[in-house]
């Protein structure tokens, strides 16, 4: 066994007999408080370190669980496990309500929600009357799991961290799937997502819903540790602490939630024996050296405490890759092609308004299978613009847009692409902390099925193995299987535009948008690309290229569409466009 892979079981041994130990009952209960803090925390790094979303809320959820339980329990004398389900419709109703209110929130606006509504949830807590108010409710009953009491804290402190790595393990299992992949683009890359028929905000809910729930149960552990519960350990600076824990052991990383919750909770209480009596007074001053402490940590492990380690520890861990165990998977299922010169894509007199600016007047053209199309025109023209119209990233002001016979004039982007449209983007759009690999697997999103659920329970083995066959052929197919391992941050432009071409191939498209794809491109890269883009012509796909390069749009096209000011000027062969006296008016400023 490698060390990489024998650390993580000898801690997992040391942890599990560590009761059995003679350590003082204080570090038991210390461990107790931080798997309960580490369970919200990884659904912090779900939400806001993968997903971009950040929330302070996360302890009204806690709450939730908390008092659910301890009503059902001391005043209808129900099992505590029926007070976990209780606690977990509860918050899945609230939390969906909540989800479906701010998630359409971006920036700033998003934080301040969650505050707010953590806020009233604690509020409301405090003062209702059935739940005991500020003093809350006192006497739950202990858990008891198989006709084992779990009164005790070392007994307890075995279902605590069963849950605590259980959702660890969960959490890994979905980031490390097809649903996974979608929802590592929420964070900066959803006009992407959205491009390869992933449906962003529906990933939003379900990850906002996943982190309420694991607040949940905290909460409801909680509850029946403590056996008793108030508003306290729920209000908004118990929210704050968790998204720190988050933030000081890695947001983006799982095990830097139990690390960030590990530390904050020791530093915490250490800080409040050892500070009255430095300073001979008492006081919340752990506070504010607490806060220093963050500060540093920040400053010197900017990514975390997790991320820190894992890069020490990089000089004697070797790195291991995928193992590549999907050579022998069945391929994907492949879309019906497109008949001889059937009309795949016809643009009318499509036109798109910014206010008073018309960047698109009136712009028409068609495509038919196994055609080459070029786009061009001077900079400003509306090139760009139109491919967002055709391809649903913008929507239409007048005109339609008909693709394989379908109307998709204003269909989101999404459902575009699960009709066989795919495309690149100007400036090129990635997840930069994904392998090459992984990227280009997100573009065969729309010929899989396996969800979160199936992720989380790591059973999309078999679909797994079939995308990453898929990828690695598109891969090959652009000339980048050598680099299918590298990080796609870690590329130079023009690799990074042939890994956008090759994650658009994935999705087994009718009709091919590259968006400048040339760009940054060597000469010979250029070449490789021209060969890869006759070869997919012979193979009945149609090709629509927005192109700079005229050298390598004429050897290319079969038919170009000039543009100017936002409106068609010509559309004609390479030889007309390159003979004709307006083309040259419009580029160069003079018909001579």
């Amino acid at each position: 066994m490698t060390p990489r892979k024998a650390i993580p079981w000898g801690l997992l041994v040391l942890l599990f007999i560590l009761p059995l130990l003679p350590v003082p009952e204080f570090w038991i209960t210390q461990l107790n408080y931080i798997g309960l803090f580490a369970l919200v925390s990884t659904g912090l790094v779900l939400l806001t370190g993968v997903g971009g979303l950040t929330s302070f809320g996360q302890a009204a959820f806690v709450g939730i669980g908390a008092y659910a339980s301890a009503v059902l329990t001391t005043q209808y004398a129900l099992s505590p496990w029926m007070g976990l389900l209780a606690g977990l419709l509860i918050t899945a109703a609230v939390a969906l309500l909540l989800a479906l209110l701010t998630l359409r929130m971006s920036g700033h606006y998003l934080p301040l929600a969650t505050i707010a509504w953590a806020l009233s949830l604690n509020f409301t807590t405090a003062n209702m009357e059935s739940l005991g108010k500020y003093d809350g409710i006192q006497g739950l009953p202990p858990l008891h799991l198989l006709g084992i009491s779990l009164q005790d804290g070392r007994a307890l402190y075995y279902l605590i961290w069963a849950i605590a790595l259980l959702a660890a393990r969960a959490t890994l299992n979905l980031l490390d799937s097809r649903a996974g992949r979608a929802i590592r683009a929420l964070n900066g890359a959803t006009t992407m997502a959205e491009a390869m028929g992933i449906s962003t905000l529906r990933y939003k809910v379900v990850i906002f819903l996943i982190a309420a729930l694991l607040a949940s149960v905290s909460g409801w552990l909680f509850a029946h540790l403590q056996r008793s519960v108030n508003p306290s350990p729920f209000a908004l600076k118990m929210g704050i602490e968790y998204l720190f824990m988050a933030v000081v052991g890695g947001v983006g990383t799982v095990w830097g939630a139990f690390i960030g919750a590990g530390v904050f909770k020791i530093i915490e209480d250490q800080l409040k024996e050892l500070l009255p009596a430095l300073l001979g007074s008492s006081g919340n001053f752990e506070i504010i050296v607490l806060g220093v402490v963050l500060v540093l940590i920040i400053k010197y492990a900017p990514k975390g405490l997790w991320p820190a380690i894992t890069s020490l520890s990089a000089r004697w861990l070797v790195p291991e890759h995928r193992p590549r165990n999907w050579q022998s998977a069945a391929p994907l299922a492949a879309r019906d092609k497109a008949r001889p010169q059937e009309l795949l894509l016809d643009v009318d007199k499509v036109r798109k308004q910014f206010g008073g600016l018309v960047a698109v007047n009136d712009v028409s053209f068609q495509i038919f299978a196994g055609e080459i199309i070029g786009l061009i025109g001077p900079n400003g023209a509306g090139k760009s613009t139109t491919f967002n119209l055709i391809s649903g990233v913008l929507p239409l002001s007048s005109g339609a847009v008909r693709f394989r016979g379908h109307a998709v004039s204003n269909k989101p982007s999404r459902e575009i692409a699960r009709l066989g449209m795919s495309r690149t983007f100007q400036h090129v759009k990635m997840i930069p902390d994904m392998s090459v690999l992984e990227n280009v697997a997100l573009g065969a999103y729309v010929r899989s099925s396996k969800g979160v659920v199936q992720g989380m329970l790591g059973l999309g083995k078999a679909e797994e193995k079939q995308l990453f066959a898929e990828a690695e052929r598109q891969l090959q197919r652009v000339g980048m299987g050598t680099q299918m391992f590298e990080l796609a941050g870690n590329l130079a432009l023009g690799p990074q535009r042939l890994m956008e071409i090759a994650r658009a191939l994935c999705t087994d498209p009718a009709l091919l948008l590259l968006d400048e794809p040339a760009a940054g491109l060597r000469h010979k890269e250029k070449q490789a690309l021209g060969d890869v883009i006759r070869q997919l012509k012979r193979e009945g796909m149609s090709v629509l290229l927005v192109e700079h390069d005229m050298e390598f749009v004429m050897g290319l096209t079969d038919r170009i569409v000039v543009m100017e000011f936002g409106t068609k000027l010509v559309e004609g062969t390479p030889a007309l466009i390159q003979s004709s006296p307006i083309v040259r008016a419009a580029y160069l400023g003079t018909e001579h």
